[in-house]
């Protein structure tokens, strides 16, 4: 029987991308092969528990919530997790992938199955991660998401937006590191450029702090 190594399982409100808000289950996998500047989940790096996909399931399912969240660490660093996404989307969750866009997305994937994908700033210290061949692979339900660390970020994230057009063709996410840039700096600087972009700031942060299980 196929397993995972989990960080956590938990039920909370979901602080970033198009469902900000909405009551969630999160999945946090173990392990990931990066290791950006503003990590907020280092802890997810290593440990975790081994869980089969029945324990996982069971888990998820005991919160009766609509919305799934499958995030780490790097949950594509473990093969698996294709089949957990593939079951939550046989039962009918609303399912997103968080993923660090360093790593191949699955190109057949369930049709419900929604990708939440950064593109590594210059300033995470990841730039060179970066797989540009999952472009091609996202459709007009996914979403990119900039973590904008200052100025740089933010021209280095409009220019390759507009270079492949992806304001066209997905939703695209600048969000404010947080703590460091101030919000109102980088809407300012959407609104004088005019940009086609959805900004996020990380509600759950504003809630909680950033705590684990949150």
């Amino acid at each position: 029987m196929k397993s995972l190594r989990i960080t956590e399982i938990f039920h909370s409100i979901q602080g970033e991308s198009l469902s900000v808000g909405l009551p969630t289950v999160f999945v946090r996998l173990t392990g990931c092969p990066l290791r950006c500047s503003y990590c907020d989940t280092s802890y997810a790096f290593k440990g975790g528990k081994s869980l089969s996909m029945t324990e996982i399931m069971e888990a998820v399912n005991s919160y009766q919530a609509q919305y799934v969240c499958v995030t780490g660490g790097e949950p594509l660093a473990q093969p698996a997790c294709v089949d957990l996404l593939s079951q939550l989307c046989e039962l009918n969750y609303q399912v997103s992938l968080e993923t660090s866009g360093a790593l191949l997305i699955p190109e057949d994937r369930p049709n419900n199955l929604k990708i939440v994908m950064d593109l590594k700033t210059p300033s995470s210290g990841e730039l060179d991660k970066n797989d540009w061949d999952n472009l091609p692979r996202l459709t007009t339900k996914d979403q990119i998401k900039w973590v904008i660390c200052d100025r740089q970020d933010y021209d280095w994230a409009k220019q390759v937006m507009t270079e492949h057009d992806l304001d066209q063709k997905v939703h695209c996410l600048f969000s404010p590191v947080n703590p460091g840039l101030n919000p109102a700096d980088l809407a300012g600087w959407i609104l004088a450029d005019r940009l086609n972009v959805r900004l996020q700031v990380q509600l759950h942060k504003y809630l909680w702090g950033n705590q684990p299980g949150k």
